[in-house]
């Protein structure tokens, strides 16, 4: 079993999985394990929903790519990127996206073929588990605690994950479109998506999921002061 340290530095997200489902008792060790995730007065704000149905699953994938194809961009309860991206945030994103097209041999001219890898993320990159994780509406008006809680625990889960060799990738795609999913979902009223987690098996034939954009050094987000 990999140490904490260990599991943290190997994990990387994967765009590709076999058609291999996850034990829901496997799940259940998973989410058990992640809802010991630290929050502020205890709140445990998530409030998640473990979707392993195909059809529910295609139905949410159908309906946000409907809207894209209808060319929404998003449709979404919160706004997860920048409004205005600055440097050197805006060079990461460009850096990795470009690596990632580029080890895929994607010309940076082929709109169609990006849009389509952009929708497999709709697919769910082939895995047979979605989590999509909610918090109430008064969580986070006005405040922003709740959304620092849940991503710790979108953390929590994916190494966790990790001792079941479970891949994951976190979806800030999905927060686009939000509103799409809860209404597929008929989630209450009361609730916003916040992202969602895909969860399977990793197809490890698959050239995408070799792709592990690098990490800057110590040095430029880390000031010590002794």
């Amino acid at each position: 079993m990999p140490s904490v340290i260990e599991a943290i530095q190997n994990r990387s997200s994967k765009r590709a999985y076999l058609d291999k489902p996850v034990p829901k008792e496997t799940l259940e060790k998973i989410l058990t394990a992640a809802a010991q995730t630290p929050s502020g007065a205890n709140m445990q704000p998530w409030i998640t929903y473990a979707i392993s149905n195909k059809e529910v699953l295609k139905d949410i994938g159908d309906a946000i790519i409907e809207k894209m194809d209808a060319g929404i961009k998003y449709d979404q309860f919160i706004q997860y990127y920048p409004v205005n991206w600055v440097n050197p945030y805006k060079k990461r994103r460009i850096i990795t996206g470009a690596g990632l097209y580029k080890l895929m041999e994607v010309d940076r001219k082929d709109n169609e073929t990006r849009i389509q890898m952009w929708k497999d993320n709709f697919r769910w990159f082939g895995a047979q588990t979605v989590l999509f994780v909610f918090t109430e509406k008064e969580n986070i008006n006005g405040a922003q605690g709740a959304l620092i809680d849940t991503g710790a625990y979108m953390q929590s889960i994916m190494l966790a994950a990790q001792e079941f060799d479970i891949a994951s990738c976190p979806q800030g795609s999905t927060t686009e479109f939000g509103r799409v999913i809860a209404n597929v979902l008929n989630t209450p009223e009361n609730l916003v998506l916040l992202y969602s987690v895909v969860l399977g098996y990793e197809d490890k034939e698959a050239k995408i999921n070799s792709y592990q954009p690098k990490r800057v050094a110590l040095s430029e987000n880390v000031t010590f002061i002794d």
